[in-house]
């Protein structure tokens, strides 16, 4: 969802500062430090409605800034790094939101930090600088809404580092924020990203020019040591496929003096990354903010995750990529099955992302349609077909009892949990592994796991729902009963329904054309089917009578008028086409 149209830019923007009111004791931080003044800086975009409620809050990453959207001036070249999200018609509409974003507490872009002059002394604070945390900078960031005359948020969204900044609104300020959206981000750094920090921090604190965090009146700067420290952390916002893709072993020239450098552009490339940072960025801040990732850690703070998110009210976005080792998936799917675990509202989805980490910054196609849909906020992307009602559907409905609580697996577009919602007063939530599935029961404001059936199910906890519902899935899952199983896990009742494959017609074809059937209920060439596992009415009751699965009720669907025939009749293996079947522990 990329937008190259100049009518859909937010045009010139202006960073604001504000100097916000404290108590008689200053800003109190977490690590004990306190500071008797704070100044934020930021931008905002798109108008605040009269109600106020419609803000969108932006956390941005490790080393970004207020400047998210928009150009400073008509010749810019360098627009806000979240461009191509924010804006008219974008994923995050500025003709339906205000949008703001904010420099965090500790950088170097306009907010009280490292580089700000201490009130105090009347110099720079330079190692005088408090140790920060995560959810100091929540508070300020909180401080300055407030400010602003904002209580309410209706969404607040953030990447990497700001995507721990979006855990943390979620647990400290459960009231103010309607959607939490959380990509690629964790509830702690893994020891591997530890690693890099602690590297990273070595070789700034090693340089000379460092002069123990008071260089600002030296006439040096440790260049050096920030310049590694940025090539250093590059490495790990790139996926090794991206850039074996951009650089592979690719060489150039060297000069002679150059004895111990490599040929390789990779190098260069680093460090020029290397040497755009330096001019852009204080060394301190890089410390105190590396630093405050690092400590973050919602386990060792709250004793479990479960417990973290116990009190959280908003409903909550959690995005993975692909690609990323820096925040692997699993962390961001660590997030979301304890939100599903704990009964929070909550949708998951893994973005095919081939740059790593910083795909969230430079391939946002889907991630932008994702994050419309989810606040309900672009038109263009709320616009679906009308849902076509399947006959089984009132069947299923009448299974369920009113009230209960709904899990459906391969949900599809959520038509199934729409209808159930609507006239079954059922909660609940759908898995599908299809993205465009996916952002269709967004759309209808539904919760849903994008996720494989045969792997992902353990997620859900036990008892966790009143009924699992497999549509018209069972024959293209893998390991079929294994998922039975889990669903009688999950909840105390099941409804299945799949293609009866012993159905006369398809005995017919099969028998004397020798040819594997395209019905209605099999509508697809054998060579490119995703039905891997066919069955028939006295297989499924089979099965069932192996595995002590209570069979409640057993529904023959039947559409051709000799298969109806044959269900009147009784020989309800030959007439049914398809095959629904209400199932139940012993």
């Amino acid at each position: 969802m990329k937008n190259s149209n100049p009518e859909q830019s937010i045009g010139l923007v202006e960073t604001l500062s504000v100097r916000i009111p404290l108590p008689p004791g200053g800003l109190v931080l977490e690590n004990g430090g306190v500071l008797p003044e704070l100044t934020v800086a930021y931008e905002s975009y798109g108008a605040l409605n009269t109600a106020r409620d419609n803000v969108i809050f932006i956390c941005h990453a490790l080393t970004g800034d207020a400047h998210a959207a928009g150009v400073h001036s008509p010749g810019d070249k360098n627009p806000g790094w979240w461009d191509d999200m924010i804006g008219p018609g974008k994923g995050l509409d500025t003709n339906r939101f205000h949008v703001i974003c904010a420099n965090i507490l500790g950088g170097c872009k306009g907010t009280t930090g490292p580089s700000s002059l201490n009130p105090a002394t009347g110099r720079v604070y330079g190692a005088d600088f408090p140790s920060i945390t995560i959810g100091d900078i929540v508070d300020a960031h909180h401080l300055f809404l407030k400010h602003l005359g904002i209580s309410r948020l209706h969404a607040v969204v953030g990447g990497s580092f700001g995507g721990m900044l979006v855990l943390d609104w979620s647990i400290r300020y459960p009231d103010v924020p309607e959607h939490c959206i959380c990509i690629a981000s964790a509830a702690s750094l893994s020891t591997q990203a530890l690693a890099f920090d602690i590297v990273g921090r070595e070789v700034i604190t090693n340089d000379p020019g460092w002069a123990g965090g008071n260089y600002y009146d030296t006439g040096t700067l440790p260049k050096d040591g920030l310049a590694a420290a940025r090539m250093l952390g590059h490495i790990t916002y790139l996926s090794p496929e991206i850039m074996t893709r951009k650089f592979g072993r690719k060489k150039k020239n060297l000069a002679p003096d150059q004895r111990f450098n490599t040929r390789f552009e990779v190098e260069s490339y680093l460090q020029h990354q290397g040497e755009k940072f330096v001019e852009r960025f204080d060394s301190n801040s890089y410390l105190h903010i590396t630093h405050a990732m690092d400590s973050y850690d919602l386990v060792e703070k709250y004793g479990d995750l479960k417990t973290a998110f116990q009190n959280v009210k908003s409903r909550f976005l959690v995005v993975a990529l692909s690609s990323d080792w820096l925040f692997p998936p699993e962390q961001s799917l660590e997030i979301a099955s304890t939100l599903v675990q704990i009964g929070k509202p909550i949708s998951y989805c893994l973005l095919k992302a081939p740059y790593g980490h910083d795909a969230f910054l430079v391939d946002i196609e889907h991630l932008s349609q994702i994050i419309c849909t989810f606040i309900g906020g672009c038109p263009d992307c709320l616009s679906t077909p009308p849902a076509v009602k399947r006959d089984d559907y009132d069947l299923i409905a009448n299974l369920i009892a009113p009230g209960s609580r709904v899990l459906d697996l391969g949900c599809g577009d959520g038509d199934l949990l729409s209808l159930l919602a609507a006239h079954r007063n059922t909660s609940g939530m759908g898995v599908d592994i299809d993205l465009h599935n996916l952002i269709a029961a967004m759309n209808k404001k539904l919760d849903i796991l994008q996720g494989d059936i045969d792997k992902d199910l353990a997620m859900i906890p036990d008892n966790s729902c009143d009924y699992v519902i497999l549509s018209q899935t069972l024959q293209v899952v893998r390991h079929p009963r294994e998922v039975l199983h889990q669903m009688l896990r999950i909840a105390r009742e099941g409804i299945v329904s799949f293609p009866n494959f012993a159905n006369w017609y398809n005995r017919i074809v099969l028998g004397l054309t020798g040819r594997m059937p395209k019905t209605e209920s099999l509508p697809f060439e054998w060579y490119n089917t995703p039905n891997i596992h066919m069955a028939t009415w006295r297989d499924f009751l089979n099965l069932c009578r192996q595995d002590n699965i209570r069979v409640k009720r057993i529904i023959p669907l039947a559409e051709k008028p000799l298969s109806r025939l044959f269900v009147r009749a009784g020989f309800r293996n030959l007439g049914a086409e398809r095959i629904l079947v209400n199932i139940a522990r012993p």
